[in-house]
């Protein structure tokens, strides 16, 4: 069951998927502008089951439809991937110049490797604390022995200290994932480093710079994966979330004693470490929950939504991973802090790991210990699906959001399952007079 604070991220989010641009252009003359449309390739992953539900590994091209806004598009790309194996790859053939006789050309550059499934495992220890140290090696541990085979190519990367930075390859005999366990190490802020930490107009420092340094690693991340046609892509993403603005009463009660602020001496203290007021005023509100960072939510919405169109656009799926484990109500007996805060808090991180696995077609293994039974569905996911691509032939060249609807014409067969929309990026969203609609 989703939480009440989960299913408001996920109303607030109308977030596209995988994509490929539209680049429009005007041209001014006398009489009216004049619209030049070019189109990119978009590709999708789909998966299609039987009755029973059982992957359905035999359809043919022509038993694809695919619409975009309606208008039926033509497959230019068609990959089938059975048990994490590249069966047939259909693709567009490119005709070949004559070559003028007395002309050398040099030799014609190799394809990339892109054989085998693709895993990026994101380790975000900017967001792991210390003392999850055991946790995290624990699960990284089943994730290499669960969901990666060999002839996968793996990358591995982190965001802190940990300075794991594994290039995209083959890990023959789990080398370099071993290597890469034995140096990781949570260097996220404990609750404790949160309250006492200097309070800025974004909240407490450092929380919004480690999460702008956690986005902008996947970020670069999601720019190479790009590259990758025609492979599903899996975003393996451990971390136990963001907050920007956690602890709001605990800070609050921290800055009275630092500075001697005055308090409310007449018993009306609801237990939470915040006194209304010195002068009794039961509506005086804290002060960390208004003067700009009561939209730090609506911040933190903001960057995962971005970050979600990107990954759409590149057709990489994030599974997110919280090491946490199961958790309960209740902070640890060393740290200083109200129940209601803490599950205020929990909420919020884990809120943010679930949208950001379901809005990219993936899901999170969050507040369970049952890792294994998450694991082995990423990698029954990421071993059986078809890839469609195709060229855009849309009618309206300034339409941000497009809708994708793919149909397969045999009967008895449940509905495809495939990201329905993408969005265009905002680089060509700038360039389309009207193009911010």
């Amino acid at each position: 069951m989703k939480s009440r604070q989960t299913r408001t991220w996920m109303s607030r989010l109308a977030v596209p998927m995988i994509a490929m641009t539209v680049v429009v252009s005007a041209q001014q003359t006398r009489q009216s502008p004049v619209f030049r449309a070019t189109t990119d390739y978009v590709s999708t992953d789909v998966v299609v089951r039987d009755q029973t539900g059982k992957f359905v590994p035999d359809l043919k091209l022509d038993e694809f439809q695919v619409f975009e806004d309606g208008v039926p598009q033509k497959i230019t790309n068609f990959v089938l991937t059975v048990g994490g194996r590249v069966l047939t790859e259909l693709g567009p053939t490119t005709a070949v110049a004559p070559v003028s006789e007395g002309l050398i050309l040099p030799p014609s550059r190799p394809p990339a490797d892109t054989s085998g499934r693709i895993f990026i495992i994101f380790i975000d220890d900017l967001h792991l604390q210390a003392l999850d140290t055991p946790r995290v090696r624990s699960v990284l541990q089943q994730i290499r022995d669960t969901v990666l085979h060999e002839g996968d190519l793996v990358g591995l990367v982190s965001t802190g200290y940990s300075s794991i930075a594994v290039d995209l390859n083959y890990d023959y005999n789990r080398v370099r994932f071993n290597e890469s366990i034995n140096k990781v190490m949570g260097s996220g802020m404990t609750p404790d480093e949160i309250i006492k930490a200097g309070q800025t107009a974004e909240g407490p420092a450092g929380v919004r710079h480690n999460a702008y340094v956690a986005f902008s690693t996947a970020y670069d991340l999601l720019a190479q994966a790009e590259k990758f046609n025609n492979r599903r892509k899996a975003f393996i993403y451990v971390s136990s979330g963001y907050d920007f603005n956690p602890f709001t009463d605990s800070r609050f009660k921290a800055e009275q004693e630092r500075y001697s602020m005055p308090r409310d001496n007449s018993g009306s203290g609801d237990g939470s470490g915040v006194e209304a007021s010195s002068s009794g005023n039961a509506n005086y509100q804290n002060p960390f929950e208004t003067n700009g960072l009561q939209f730090s939510e609506a911040d933190l919405i903001s960057q995962i939504a971005e970050l979600t169109r990107t990954a759409r656009r590149a057709n990489v799926t994030f599974y997110t991973v919280d090491p946490r484990g199961l958790t309960t109500g209740m902070a640890d007996i060393n740290q200083s802090i109200s129940s209601q805060e803490w599950q205020r808090f929990l909420t919020n991180s884990i809120s943010s790991l679930m949208v950001l696995g379901e809005q990219t077609g993936g899901f999170c293994a969050c507040n369970t210990n049952d890792f294994k039974r998450y694991l082995q569905r990423i990698d029954n996911e990421m071993s059986d699906y078809y890839v469609i691509g195709y060229t855009s032939n849309n009618p309206d060249p300034l339409k941000v959001r497009r809708r994708i609807e793919i149909k397969v014409t045999r009967p008895d067969l449940q509905k495809p399952i495939y990201k329905d929309e993408y969005m265009l990026p905002r680089s060509s969203r700038s360039k389309a007079p009207g193009g911010g609609r």
